[in-house]
This record gives C-alpha cells, structure tokens and sequence, in this order.
C-alpha cells in the first residue's frame, strides 16, 4: 500500500535559510547557528569553505535519522536545484560538473550568488518515478487531496499539489485531459468527504470556483519568510495563472490579491452535522 503521493514526488524542500542535509555534520553546526547574515560571511571566508566542503564529501552522517520530513543524507544526483516551478531543474551534480567544483561547493556558491535565496528539492519518500507517481494518482482508490499543514512549516510545501497536476501532467506532459485533472482536484474529493453541494459547476451548487488560464497554470518558486513568533521561518508556495478565486460565489482573490471578502466558513459532512446537529 502506498499511503501518500504528491503529483511531483514526495519531496522535502532545502535552504541555507531553513535546513540542509549537512546540518548534522559537526564542522557545519557552529556556522548554521550564526544569523544569516554572519553564515554568508563565513562562507566566503576560504578557510572556512574548505573545511565545510571536506566535511561535506567525507563526513559522518550517522546523526541522520532517514525519517519524516528530516533533510536526507545528500544524494547530489537526486537533489535538485529549485529555479522554476515546473520540471526539468539541474540536479546539483550537473550544476558542480559544469562549474568543475564539489557539489557542496555549488550549493554554497548557489546560495550566496542568490542572497541566500535559492531553494533545493530533495526526494524524501516513494514513489519518484515518474510512471509510478502517475499511476498512483489515476488509481480509482487515490484521492487527490491536500497534505498535512502546519507540522514541517520549514521542510515541506505542498501547496503545489493541484498546480503541479495541471501544469506538469496535463499541459507538459499531457498524461491526463484536463476534464479529468478537474475532477480529481474537485468533484471527487468532495465526494470523499460527503460534500454533495460543490465540486460541480451545476445549478444549485455552491459557486467555488477557480479562474484559471490552462496554458500558463502552475506553481511558482517556493520561498522563505520569517513571520512566525520568535523569528520562526516558514515556507510560502504561490500559483501562477490564476485569474480569480470565487467562494460562495463572492471573488476572494482577483489576480492573485485577495478582496478582502471572507466568503467562507467551517465545512462538516453529513455525519459531522448530524452529531453536532448543524448544517
């Protein structure tokens, strides 16, 4: 039984702002505890970069647990860098071949070319074939849902679950129609939870629906923002080629802003209902 997919791969999202696979590797941990700023200016320092690049290719990575959402222990063919939504991206092997520089050096020298901005996407869990995850997601028992939100604010984004669908599987590599792309992200999770009064555009159903252009739809680049208590960091994943968001039939979001209308409410099936004696 596979348990949990993503249209892109189960995957675990990396940043000199968040985490790294070398984390647990003792030359790193004093550099990764210094504030950003102070991080960037220990990389550029030679000594500095040397030592974290040998400990990189030859240090101990037993500290790795290999479970959740941790950072795995690095797999510079597997990880790639994340500069654009949609597939393909340079594994970070390909970039330190083209650069003639060991793989951590290339990740380095990424995150300090880009302000620390870069992010990385390393594979976590299965499936990462591509045929398997596609057939895993037009299994007549998968349902094409959301992910757990809150638990791994600094590691994982799914949010580009449904835009990855679209872009990727229906417009590049044109394995499902879109009709059925819809039906996956709307109609049939509803169903799943007993939600009998959305998921089609029918009259009498409750108007949510989302404006969507099918030849630019997708996710955008992942990024980092520090808005939590304490300086807490998490990750933000945006869509791109949303014309507008409508809920309840009020516009929430027209061109990616939001209105400032909060249409929605708290949703319970049937059953929830019963018991709570609510509608």
């Amino acid at each position: 039984m596979i348990g949990q997919s993503h249209s892109r791969g189960i995957s675990v999202l990396l940043s000199f702002k968040t985490k790294l696979p070398f984390d647990v590797l003792p030359e790193w941990q004093p550099v990764r505890a210094l504030p950003i700023e102070q991080q960037k200016h220990a990389l550029r320092d030679p000594a500095t970069r040397e030592r974290l690049i040998r400990s990189a290719s030859e240090g101990n990575y037993t500290a790795w647990r290999g479970i959740g959402a941790q950072p795995r222990k690095p797999d510079f063919e597997g990880i790639r860098v994340y500069e654009r939504g949609l597939p393909p991206n340079p594994t970070i092997g390909e970039v330190a071949r083209s650069r003639g520089v060991h793989p951590s050096e290339a990740m380095i020298d990424l995150a300090l070319e880009s302000d620390f901005d870069v992010m990385f996407i390393q594979p976590s869990m299965y499936p990462q074939d591509p045929d398997v995850t596609l057939a895993v997601m037009k299994h007549p028992r998968t349902v094409m849902t959301f992910s757990d939100s809150g638990a791994h604010l600094s590691q994982i984004a799914d949010s580009s679950i449904h835009t990855h669908l679209l872009g990727h599987w229906v417009r590049d590599r044109q394995q499902l129609t879109i009709e059925e792309a819809v039906r996956m992200i709307t109609l049939a999770p509803a169903l799943a939870w007993g939600f009998a009064d959305r998921g089609l555009v029918r009259e009498g159903m409750r108007a949510d629906l989302n404006v969507f252009d099918p030849a630019t739809v997708g996710p955008a680049v992942p990024h980092v923002v520090d808005d939590l208590p304490a300086g807490g960091r998490r990750l933000v994943q945006k869509a791109v080629g949303f014309k507008a968001t409508v809920v309840n039939g009020e516009i929430s979001i027209d061109n990616g802003a939001p209105t400032g209308a909060k249409p929605g409410r708290l949703l319970r099936n049937a059953l929830a209902s019963a018991v709570q004696g609510t509608t």
